[in-house]
């Protein structure tokens, strides 16, 4: 797939609006219903973005009733090089019904950016570290085998106003935990000290925050493996490989933006479990207001005797894990614990699982290559997408973490809130 992000579909937006001499003399609304009994805050909504219709030489601006500007983005999300989304976050109050204007104006309207992505490489230990969209590596080019790591913060980050996390994609595939005190974005050189080389910086308290997990050999937050005979095979190696058996990696931030970022992982040619898988696909986003990430897994050559896992990290951790089974649409596996780096600070973490396709938790060995996880049991097919998301609320973000009752209710807040339906209309 092609990468872009919002800045440059905004200026892809703006030729395809120029090419379009068609032009409404009454300008369209979308009419947006929320279903259920419950007010949302930070909703996000996706339209077609077809279902438009632009107007030459213009840019969207969406206004509610009061004239208040409504946050969007223009996002090409199956990256074929053209806008085919549309996003919006809205608040709507229960069972309420909200008309938003659309207009079209000279300039881009500019919102508060509440999500960002940082990815960042060197390609040589002399060199210093430089953004990038996407790379690419083979089974070889590990840390361990080249004699330094080339990723800022060992790989691509991602953050919104509430929480911050991060996946080593320096061949071991873990998810670890950036607790945020601030709801701006982190600073850009995270990770790299002045003179733009790889540091471990951010494993002391700063203004915006800290990380504050302790992953091990675990698949960390939110990460995934593969099970067999609930034996499970690490997607990836330990830090002190030198060679991985994935053949190929790559990753690439598709869109990057105010209101939403989308990342893609994805593997090839995997050895485990004496066979090859030839696919896997890993696509993360995270939009503001929830202490949490979403991601869409799907694995190709299953053989039907795997199961895919999704992991929650289980270092420090007395306390055990809570399955929360009473919601229509999903399971919920929650711990809350003093979970922090040397166990300093109280973090509630939790999977939130799709009840259709989840069949149990079971524990990762104590020893091998993948230790410390909780491992989510699913049913799976070759080919087939889960999606789920991982939480961590740290209690330094917000009081109501440093006890399990109050982490509870926000993870049954926002299940609510992502089974909340809104209709959408253009009139």
């Amino acid at each position: 797939m092609l990468k872009t992000n919002s800045i440059r579909l905004s200026a892809l937006v703006f030729v395809l609006f120029a090419c379009n001499p068609a032009v409404e003399e009454s300008s369209p609304q979308i009419v947006l219903k929320n279903q259920s009994s419950i007010d949302l805050k930070d909703k996000g909504v996706i339209i077609e973005f077809k279902d438009l219709k632009s107007e030459a030489n213009k840019f969207l601006q969406i206004a509610d009733a009061e004239g208040n500007l409504v946050a969007y983005q223009i996002d090409d999300v199956n990256g074929d090089g053209t806008p085919d989304q549309l996003f919006i976050l809205v608040d709507l109050k229960a069972d309420e019904e909200k008309s938003l204007d659309i207009t079209w104006v000279d300039s881009q309207p500019k919102f508060e950016q509440r999500t960002a992505v940082r990815f960042g490489k060197r390609d040589d230990i002399d060199q210093p570290v430089t953004p990038i969209q996407e790379d690419l590596f083979f089974s070889h080019e590990l840390p361990k085998s080249m004699g330094y790591q080339p990723y800022q913060t060992d790989g691509p980050s991602w953050e919104n106003d509430k929480v911050g996390f991060r996946h080593y994609f320096d061949g071991r595939n873990s998810k670890d935990l950036f607790g945020k005190k601030t709801s701006k974005m982190s600073p850009k050189d995270v990770g790299v000290n002045e003179k733009g080389e790889v540091e471990d910086n951010y494993h002391v308290m700063k203004d915006w925050g800290r990380d504050i997990l302790a992953v091990g050999n675990s698949v960390g937050l939110g990460g995934i493996t593969l099970l067999k005979d609930d034996q499970p095979a690490r997607l990836g190696v330990l830090v002190d490989e030198e060679m991985s058996n994935i053949y190929q990696s790559s990753f690439k931030i598709m869109t990057e933006g105010p209101v939403r970022s989308i990342m893609e992982f994805e593997y090839r040619d995997w050895d485990a479990f004496d066979r090859k898988y030839p696919r896997i696909v890993e696509r993360v986003s995270i939009v503001p207001g929830m202490y949490a990430y979403k991601n869409e897994v799907m694995f190709e050559g299953l053989q039907g005797d795997e199961h895919i896992a999704v992991g929650l990290v289980n270092i420090h951790n007395d306390k055990g894990i809570k399955e929360i089974t009473d919601f229509d649409d999903w399971v919920i596996l929650m711990t809350h614990d003093a979970q922090g780096y040397d166990k300093e600070w109280i973090i509630g973490m939790a999977l939130i699982l799709p009840k259709g396709q989840y069949l149990e938790m079971i524990e990762a060995p104590k020893s091998g290559k993948l230790t410390d996880s909780y491992l989510a049991k699913m049913k799976s097919e070759s080919g087939k997408t889960i999606e789920y998301y991982a939480v961590g609320a740290w209690e330094l973000s917000e009081d109501r973490f440093m006890e399990a009752a109050g982490f509870e209710q926000y993870l049954r807040d926002l299940v609510a809130h992502l089974e909340a339906e809104v209709s959408v209309s253009i009139q």
